[in-house]
């Protein structure tokens, strides 16, 4: 168990063993001015099928994928839903972020049980936590793609990672460093996954992509095949990027949402953060590269 400490690399060694086991990304939830219109998009263009929530929220569903769409601005993200394995691992996590002084706040969803919490990171991204309820729904049918990371942007790169890392207690496993020493993009994991929430610098904050695991690189090309039956062009891919290691391909749904098909991701145990340089080369060992600023 946790014990008193006055070390907070104690309870951050405790839980960067604890934390990397037992805390995924389970669903999203994103605004959108027409969330019908676009659930609609993601039912038949990401394989889910709909279930109309309320008139103006719709829960997209597919193989161990879950988006929410509800009415707001386009391009903005509702909260992203993190989830524990067990109660007591909910209960101990949330233990450790009170004692490294985070604002903790009750939050109510129909995927978890009783017991579930928020907070908001530096850029006001809302972060939930909970344990599943069991779930009902099972799909046998759909091309395989679990949601499996959110990337964000941020004007400030670094107070990201040290909200993540120090506050969190997430992993760092690599960094892109600019020329001048700048932080320009910082991969965290709660699992034993390369990255389940990452950061580019940008101009302003946001959310940079959201990501499905396919898995292995066939499944790519299975679903480049349907995005193509769907007249949906690829914007970026096929490639390989440096950190991570992992194959993808980039599409846009119809609010511009950037949205990855990723394959053969790093796992992750126990090795110290790279750093990587900012250029084409790190974004896509392969080719072009949609560099951000």
């Amino acid at each position: 168990g946790i014990r008193d400490s006055s070390s907070s690399r104690w309870l951050g060694d405790v839980y960067k063993r604890q934390v990397q086991a037992n805390i995924s990304l389970h669903h999203l939830e994103i605004n959108s001015r027409d969330p019908k219109r676009l659930a609609e998009f993601y039912s038949k263009v990401m394989d889910m099928k709909i279930n109309r929530l309320t008139s103006q929220k719709f829960l997209c569903e597919g193989p161990s994928r879950k988006i929410i769409i509800t009415t707001g601005k386009n391009k903005t993200l509702g909260y992203a839903g993190m989830v524990c394995k067990n109660e007591e691992n909910l209960d101990g996590y949330k233990e450790f972020l009170k004692k490294n002084k985070c604002k903790i706040n009750a939050f109510v969803s129909e995927f978890y049980q009783p017991g579930s919490f928020s907070l908001q990171d530096p850029d006001n991204n809302m972060i939930c936590f909970g344990v599943l309820k069991k779930e009902n729904s099972f799909f046998s049918n759909g091309i395989y793609a679990p949601l499996q990371h959110i990337t964000f942007a941020s004007e400030d790169v670094e107070k990201f990672e040290n909200f993540y890392q120090r506050k969190l207690g997430f992993q760092v496993t690599d960094r892109v460093v600019k020329s001048t020493g700048e932080l320009a993009t910082s991969f965290t994991t709660s699992n034993h996954e390369h990255h389940t929430i990452a950061c580019f610098k940008s101009s302003q904050n946001g959310v940079d992509h959201h990501s499905y695991e396919a898995g292995e690189w066939n499944n790519i090309k299975i679903w480049c095949d349907h995005f193509a039956q769907n007249n949906i062009k690829l914007m970026w891919g096929p490639g390989r990027h440096g950190p991570g290691n992992n194959l993808f391909v980039f599409i846009e749904d119809i609010d511009g949402n950037w949205i990855e098909i990723s394959a053969e991701l790093e796992t992750v145990i126990g090795r110290p953060p790279k750093n990587w340089p900012q250029e084409e080369k790190t974004l896509n060992l392969w080719g072009n590269a949609i560099m951000r600023s």
